[in-house]
């Protein structure tokens, strides 16, 4: 039974870039972003590539996550609290996927305490919903090259329902990467200061995140 997704944010980076890599699996993709000749572009994109993929663009976020299985928040940590007062009611018992990393303006620190994280964080606000996180540790750019020497690249994913996470690693599965199984939602606070790391050595060393992932999986 083909699965429908929300994606809130689809019209910034990472929302299209998901959005893009996962409309060929057999999911219908609803598309709500703030620039809408973004999205619509980004609508055409994925209908040239496959004129059979399910995609359409969405003028609510709470309607496009009232119709949704499974919700994408493709927003900045700040963006994500007024979305989940929006859709609070009608995201209850269904799968969250939280992308955010809570950096700070300078990237040399997050802005959330240590004793929690982006992911925990909106878990409190969606207290019926089953928050998970993933590809936060994945650039925008990657989603288009996410096979280095015949391997896929990692990408982890962490969450307190075992369900969900199947769920989630099949969508991961779907954009190309190897989902890894990192731990419960409070492993969230290792995969976001993973990629303040990562940001950090991008910018000092123009370092490679992927080729140091992909060690992880032989």
């Amino acid at each position: 039974m083909k699965q429908t997704i929300a994606i809130i944010g689809a019209s910034g980076n990472m929302g299209s870039a998901i959005a893009k890599s996962i409309s060929k699996g057999n999911y219908r993709l609803l598309l709500k972003g703030n620039n809408q000749a973004s999205l619509d572009a980004l609508i055409d994109e994925i209908k040239a590539n496959d004129n059979t993929a399910d995609a359409e663009a969405m003028a609510c976020s709470t309607e496009a996550c009232w119709e949704a299985d499974i919700i994408i928040l493709a927003v900045p940590f700040e963006a994500e609290k007024e979305i989940a007062s929006k859709i609070k009611e009608v995201a209850n018992q269904k799968i969250v996927i939280s992308i955010a990393n809570p950096l700070n303006k300078t990237y040399d620190g997050l802005v959330t305490a240590a004793n929690t994280s982006a992911a925990e964080e909106l878990q409190k606000l969606l207290p019926n919903s089953k928050v998970i996180k993933a590809f936060n540790t994945t650039f925008a750019a990657d989603f288009s090259t996410p096979v280095i020497d015949g391997k896929q690249a990692d990408a982890f994913i962490a969450g307190n329902d075992e369900e969900a996470l199947e769920t989630v690693s099949e969508i991961v599965s779907t954009a190309g990467f190897n989902p890894i199984v990192a731990g419960d939602l409070s492993v969230s606070r290792t995969l976001e200061n993973m990629q303040l790391l990562l940001i950090q050595l991008g910018i000092k060393y123009n370092y490679n995140w992927l080729a140091g992932w992909k060690i992880l999986h032989h």
